[in-house]
């Protein structure tokens, strides 16, 4: 089979690798039949990982399972699945109290896309294999588009848990994000679909800002100065501390912030200003499994549009030469994949 491999600052390129078996009876071989980039992703390509080169890439997509294990009962080979990006067992104290990501039964980190945690592959590969398939995978519900929900093995489902909970125990708060790509324009949607009193949109791109605009969200350029109490939610999704600043300083007392920037540079917070304002601020790697069945609720329900956010449907093949131009959020789908939604 061949997965795609991360060679260098902006270049990826087809590598072939043996296809892969099934070690035991809970596991599961999945075929991805739409996949997309993480935003995550471009800071990668554009060479600020801290991982060096070669590795494959991808950790969002939904596949086609392809075969199984004598155990596996949640799915069967033919179905339409979520793979989410970090492997869990499902059975450890940290699985069953939802956090996922930190699973006890792997190496901690493991994940696909990124050689964290050992070597797991990319989910821009030909072939998958998937450990502990009946606490992974997850069923596409019928009716859902597996392009508009390729990202929900990542940044669709991270988007619900980053202003979900928060509302749901704050309803009408006003939410601010600051946002650089695919995350935010996700959590502008879900906030207003979820009752959000006011969303502000920051993002210095236009294209994006008329994206939330459509979802009924206020736009802006930049946040400079910072709105003093302004808001009681906010989320930075920018990788940037200087704009995570900016973000905690506009919260109202006892404000929250998630930051879902993957901060690869250092930078300063104003930590006076959050004490005097008693703001909670959580950087987090994301337990996704455990908020993917929601997620997918939610964009069953006719109330978010996820498939707005999708800026391109491309070929498989096209992978190489697409996956480092600037796109939003492009989804690769293969023929098998074109079949299963057509």
């Amino acid at each position: 089979m061949r997965e795609l491999t991360y060679v260098a600052r902006n270049t990826v390129e087809w590598r072939e690798a043996p296809d892969p078996k099934l070690r035991g009876d809970g596991e599961a071989i999945v075929a991805p039949v739409a996949a997309t980039s993480c935003d995550v992703d471009t800071a990668i390509l554009a060479g600020h990982s801290f991982i060096d080169p070669p590795f494959a890439l991808g950790h969002e997509c939904v596949a086609r399972v392809v075969s199984t294990g004598d155990a596996v009962t949640v799915v069967r080979p033919g179905d339409l699945v979520v793979v989410p990006w970090s492997v869990s067992c499902g059975g450890c104290g940290h699985c069953r109290a939802g956090r996922t990501a930190h699973c006890t039964a792997v190496p901690h980190m493991a994940m696909y896309g990124a050689p964290i945690g050992g070597t797991w592959g990319g989910l821009f590969s030909d072939l998958v294999r998937v450990p502990y398939a009946d606490a992974m995978l997850v069923p596409l519900p019928a009716g859902l588009d597996p392009v508009a929900m390729a990202s929900a093995s990542d940044n669709w489902s991270l988007s619900w848990r980053l202003v979900a909970p928060h509302l749901r125990s704050r309803p009408g708060a006003r939410v601010l994000v600051v946002a650089r790509g695919s995350i935010g324009l996700y959590v502008a949607d879900i906030a207003r679909a979820l009752g959000a009193s006011t969303v502000l949109h920051v993002d210095p791109d236009p294209g994006h800002r008329e994206i939330a605009r459509g979802f009924g969200a206020v736009t802006a350029e930049t946040l400079d100065p910072p709105i003093h109490h302004g808001f009681d939610i906010a989320v930075e999704a920018t990788g940037r501390v200087d704009q995570l600043a900016l973000a905690v300083r506009s919260l109202a007392p006892e404000g929250v912030c998630e930051s879902a920037g993957n901060h690869f540079r250092p930078g300063e917070l104003p930590l006076l200003d959050m004490y005097l304002t008693g703001v909670t601020l959580r950087i987090a790697r994301d337990n996704v499994r455990a908020h993917i069945p929601d997620a997918l609720a939610l964009a069953g329900s006719g109330t978010v549009d996820p498939g707005r956010v999708v800026s391109h449907v491309l070929d498989w093949e096209q992978l190489p030469e697409a996956l480092p131009e600037k796109h939003l959020k492009p989804v690769f789908v293969r023929g098998e994949g074109a079949a299963a939604m057509s």
